[in-house]
């Protein structure tokens, strides 16, 4: 169970979320039917390896909650006691979010993110407001709250989660921390950070972002998101900015930016989908040394004009030394085939 009691989670916040926080994604047999537990690890022991502070389990890959649960138990096994595990609470029934944050806890989870289900259609920011204190009344997890355009409550307010509404919400003692992407530009953060900066982390996962947002107010966690694709480089710049070691980082932010702008350009593809290609982020962290393989459907196709413009930005920024041959059979079989 957590090291901190529920009174106790803002302060555990301050104190120890400090860093940047990437994901995790399982691995699978090649027929699909099981989780491929060596690849797992694989990617555990590569993601401490660059430095990163802990990671998001991610859900959306096509676990079942009893795999998603084991895939948890790994993914903790493998990182220790110093990894920090973040619960993905993105399920289709309230009970399996339960379920899995309850297990998270018990497997040794430092945070559940806080999602909501497809079937969710709040008409009112008041059932938003219940929705999300019923799950942090019920999991004995510090909870990062979570506004991105993929909940569709624009119409609720064009942040998706209004200010109003997340100032409510982190009254709640369990409410440490803000993934804060809804909105455009940085009026959100600004308006975030003026209302809820006394109990509330502010973070934004766009590592575009992080030299304004460490300069302007000391963002002093950032996640969660796939910075895996740029190697050991975020981890780097991020604890240089906060050294106050400015012409280092900024010199490695500026390397990343073929690499960045290919991943933007990648992301612009299927921007109406409202939905994250998992598949895509598996090859962009394959090629910066894990294990790789496709998902479940269902999950988006990864064609090979895409991975190719992908690489090639890796290979500008320096990520990669040499691009991947044409055949990419290797990145579907991954590095550590079951």
């Amino acid at each position: 169970m957590p090291s901190y009691t529920k009174e106790e989670s803002k302060d555990w916040a301050r104190e120890n979320m400090r860093g940047v926080c990437n994901v995790v994604m399982p691995s699978f047999s090649h027929d699909m039917k099981k989780l491929n537990e060596a690849g797992i690890r694989h990617d555990v022991r590569r993601i401490k390896e660059l430095g990163f502070w802990g990671a998001l389990a991610v859900s959306e890959c096509g676990t079942t909650p009893e795999e998603y649960i084991r895939f948890m138990e790994i993914v903790k096994d493998e990182g220790g006691e110093d990894f920090h595990l973040v619960v993905h609470a993105n399920f289709d029934a309230f009970d399996d979010v339960l379920r899995v944050g309850r297990a998270g806890a018990a497997a040794g989870a430092s945070l559940l993110l806080l999602s909501y289900p497809q079937t969710f259609y709040p008409t009112s920011e008041e059932d938003v407001y219940e929705y999300s204190t019923r799950v942090m009344d019920e999991v004995p997890l510090a909870t990062v709250l979570f506004s991105v355009d993929h909940w569709n409550f624009g119409r609720l307010h064009p942040g998706q989660l209004s200010p109003r509404l997340v100032d409510r919400l982190a009254d709640h003692p369990r409410a440490v921390a803000l993934k804060c992407e809804g909105g455009s530009g940085n009026g959100a953060h600004t308006d975030m950070l003026r209302l809820c900066s006394d109990r509330l982390l502010i973070s934004d996962p766009r590592d575009a972002t992080a030299p304004g947002f460490v300069q302007w107010f000391g963002m002093q966690w950032m996640g969660t998101s796939n910075f895996q694709f740029f190697g050991d480089a975020v981890p780097r710049y991020f604890d240089l900015m906060h050294q106050d070691r400015w012409d280092e980082a900024m010199e490695i932010w500026w390397r990343l930016q073929p690499a960045r702008a290919a991943r933007l350009a990648f992301s612009q593809t299927y921007s109406g989908a409202h939905f994250i290609h998992r598949v895509g982020w598996k090859y962009m962290e394959w090629l910066s040394g894990f294990n790789g393989g496709s998902l479940r459907s269902p999950a988006m196709r990864l064609n090979d004009g895409a991975m190719r413009r992908i690489a090639e930005g890796a290979h500008r920024a320096g990520i990669i030394d040499e691009l991947p041959s044409s055949d990419l059979t290797e990145f579907y079989l991954g590095r550590n085939p079951m």
